[in-house]
């Protein structure tokens, strides 16, 4: 009997941290042959505490799990719409007024998706957080999302840069310093500087032109959400005069504000990141208040106040202290009350922003109208005859200043620069059809042509602008001592010609104040009545030129200036005429003499006489132009506006 041939087992050695071991590699067995002890076994069985613990760990694990579920859960069912892109219900849809603000609406979302998907992107490394319950450990996971890349990419500007201008400078003066001793040098070193000057030119040139090229994405985004804003905030608008018929029925310059308004609380809904639906309720309610406040607005009625103006703080005390102040008084005193008085006492961030938020209207109005057909589609002809849009920023902080007592906020002023917007501006919006004919072409029975004069509607759509001048407007909305007050701000400017240096009060009043001018003593001694006619007018000289005035109190116009000036020098009372009836009382005459008034037309856009002044002599007239004071008549300007002299049979 043989036996089985067995092959010999192979016994390798290897280290283990208890020490060394031989594993027989065919049966698998290993033994000890080192002498290090074995480790003791310190595992112990689980506590309850332990026990305890792992339970709370994994229910915390269950509830975030569940949690992370039921969010991505509503996630998935939550639409994906964009914050630019309005959700329109079907009743909306089948709206006809509201049609053509919807198309607007989602043809500007489709171009901005279509302007951001342009937008170069980059790639990030997400990390994300996950628990394996089978083996009990949370892991982190690494995902790759796509997001915008930020438009400054490398573009920005080189910190090496100007330590590198600031070495070559200082080379280039080092050899200046030789470039005396050799005109050679200097010749070559010009050389170097003009074309190291090309170089650098030539090289701006290109990063510029590489700056905007990748810039051109961004642009174009920001270019296209300006304009979804604008889609969106029509249909709100459109859809506010749909639900509130009587906002319709306003004057256009009302209809105008009222659209800005709703504008402006859909981009603020916007910007705090309201959804779609808030940003709806949130447009609907401002377009009901401005309706209500429009209304409120239209039936504004001055207030009247009585007593000292009133300041606060240190203001109050001082006009106390000198013991208040009259009307008469503002224009002359020199002391500290007059001072206060006749300075703007708000804010400047409130008289800058007034003076921009009523800039920014006038802006809007102007886009109106350079848009017309697209606020008035369909017709076939548009004439537009429009006044310039433009106003005086210290005409419009001196009547907010005396409409608000001194002192107004920019949010207290708003109502006001909506109410005296609307006075300034008159927009009118006729439509005209004519009934025209066309040459038609036409075949009768037997085949044979003729031409035949056929009807049609022409739809001509007449747009009209009045600025009735923001500076006429006081007279209308002011009472006496209100018209006072605004007079005396017009009068310093508020004691802050810092503010709009561009206006042209600003060289008039302070820059180029009119010329000094005294009549001969001769004619003065010559004519009692006349001397006494130049004293009353020259209590005056300074006084601004506000419509409508009459009394040194409102200050005057040029009438009211002439009028008051001949009433209370006692020689002729002619009441409150204005410059046509003091022409009409007025003899004509030829050869003027000093006392005589003189007159003009087309100084401004009114029929007859337009302006009027009191004859000097010597070719000069003192009358109220802005300020009152002496002029010459002799200049081209007013030699053009030249109508007659005449003369009144004084007492």
């Amino acid at each position: 009997m043989s036996k089985e041939w067995k092959a010999p087992d192979k016994v390798t050695q290897k280290m283990s941290r208890d020490g060394a071991i031989m594993e027989n590699l065919s049966t698998g067995e290993t033994a000890s042959i080192s002498d290090r002890p074995q480790e003791e076994n310190y595992t112990k069985a689980p506590t309850a505490a332990a026990e305890k613990t792992v339970d709370r760990i994994g229910a915390e694990v269950e509830l975030h799990l569940s949690k992370n579920a039921e969010k991505k859960a509503l996630d998935a069912a939550r639409p994906k719409t964009h914050s630019s892109r309005l959700q329109f219900s079907a009743e909306e849809r089948a709206t006809p007024e509201l049609q053509k603000s919807i198309n607007k609406s989602d043809k500007a979302a489709d171009r901005l998706d279509a302007a951001r998907a342009a937008i170069p992107k980059q790639t990030k490394i997400k990390k994300e957080r996950v628990f394996d319950e089978a083996a009990g450990k949370a892991k982190t996971r690494l995902s790759f999302e796509k997001t915008d890349k930020p438009p400054n990419g490398k573009l920005q500007h080189n910190p090496l840069s100007r330590p590198l201008q600031e070495m070559g400078n200082a080379v280039h003066g080092k050899i200046h310093e030789a470039e005396t001793e050799n005109t050679g040098v200097e010749a070559g070193h010009k050389t170097e500087l003009a074309g190291e000057k090309v170089g650098r030119s030539a090289g701006r040139a290109v990063q510029s032109g590489m700056r905007r090229h990748k810039l051109k994405p961004y642009r174009a985004a920001a270019k296209a959400e300006k304009a979804a804003a604008k889609a969106n905030a029509d249909f709100f608008y459109q859809k506010a005069l749909h639900d509130n018929p009587a906002l319709a029925h306003s004057n256009p310059i009302s209809r105008f504000w009222q659209k800005q308004r709703i504008k402006r609380q859909y981009a603020k809904s916007i910007k705090a990141g309201s959804t779609v639906k808030k940003t709806a309720e949130a447009t609907a309610k401002a377009a009901k208040k401005t309706a209500e406040e429009t209304k409120r607005a239209t039936f504004f009625v001055a207030r009247h106040w009585k007593g000292c103006l009133i300041v606060g703080g240190i203001g109050l005390v001082l006009l106390l202290l000198f013991g208040g102040l009259s009307s008469c008084s503002l224009f002359g005193g020199n002391g500290g009350s007059g001072l206060i008085a006749s300075s703007y006492l708000s804010e400047d961030a409130d008289i800058t922003g007034a003076e921009a938020a009523y800039s920014d209207m006038e802006a809007e109005l102007q886009d109106m109208l350079d848009n017309i057909e697209n606020e008035y589609p369909g017709y076939d002809e548009y004439r537009v005859n429009a006044d310039e849009i433009e106003h005086d920023p210290y005409v419009l902080i001196s009547i907010l200043s005396a409409w608000h007592e001194g002192i107004f906020t920019l949010e207290e002023a708003q109502s006001t620069l909506e109410m005296l917007f609307e006075k300034q501006y008159i927009l009118t919006v006729e439509e005209e059809v004519q009934v025209r004919y066309r040459t038609e072409t036409r075949t009768d029975s037997e085949g044979n042509e003729y031409e035949v004069e056929v009807p049609y509607n022409y739809y001509i759509l007449h747009v009209d602008l009045e600025n009735f001048n923001l500076s006429h407007v006081p007279v209308y909305i002011m009472g006496e001592e209100q018209l006072s007050l605004y007079a005396v701000y017009m009068s310093s400017l508020g004691n802050r010609p810092d503010l709009f240096p561009q206006s042209g009060y600003v060289s008039k009043y302070y820059e180029n104040p009119p010329a000094d001018y005294e009549v001969p003593a001769a004619l003065l001694n010559s004519d009692e009545q006349f001397a006494r006619l130049v004293d009353e007018a020259e209590k005056y000289l300074g006084f601004p030129y506000v419509w409508g005035g009459s009394s040194p109190e409102t200050s005057f116009d040029c009438s009211g200036f002439v009028s008051y000036v001949l009433t209370n020098s006692g020689l002729y009372n002619t009441g409150r005429l204005g410059a046509q009836g003091l022409y009409n009382i007025s003899t004509p005459v030829s050869n003027p003499q000093p006392g005589d008034l003189v007159f003009f037309t087309g100084t401004y856009d009114t029929p007859g006489v337009s302006h009027c002044g009191i004859y000097v002599g010597n070719g000069m007239m003192i009358h109220c132009g802005d300020p009152i004071s002496y002029t010459s008549i002799e200049t081209s300007y007013w030699q053009s506006h030249l109508y007659a002299f005449g003369r009144l049979n004084y007492n």
